[in-house]
């Protein structure tokens, strides 16, 4: 299974030298750039792991780059992903989105049904990277 999440997820792993375009595009933007890792990739969570702080006034494409080699060295079996932000409107939303990282072997998600009321059935993703683990180890 392929995660696809965000920007390019449907295509194959970018280059270092695509991915550096893209930094390139989004300095030329005025965008604010951040580097985050999970190994949670659940569509519903936004809450990543930040590495270092966000690059806010970084102009050079090989810092960021840096940034990015540093944080995949270090978690080399996991997601990571760059986030580009634009604040023209006076806010921070996020622009551009892609995975730099992922796992040797991406684990997927399990549907899980539930009975309610009224014999309705309730559905949900659960990550099968967190099922792994007893409940609360990961942090």
């Amino acid at each position: 299974m392929r995660l696809t999440q965000g920007t390019f997820s449907f295509l194959p792993d970018l280059t270092d030298e695509q991915i550096k375009k893209q930094i390139e595009y989004a300095i030329s933007q005025n965008w604010a750039i951040n580097v985050e890792f999970t190994d949670d990739p659940h569509p519903r969570n936004n809450y990543w792991e930040l590495w270092g702080l966000p690059l806010f006034d970084v102009k050079d494409a090989a810092t960021i780059m840096y940034e990015i080699q540093s944080c995949c060295k270090a978690h080399s079996d996991i997601y990571v992903k760059v986030n580009a932000f634009d604040n023209t409107r006076g806010i921070e939303s996020c622009v551009l989105s892609f995975i730099v990282n992922r796992p040797s072997n991406e684990p997927g998600f399990e549907l899980v049904r539930t009975e309610d009321d009224s014999r309705n059935q309730r559905y949900c993703f659960r990550s099968y990277a967190t099922s792994r683990q007893p409940e609360g180890s990961r942090y």
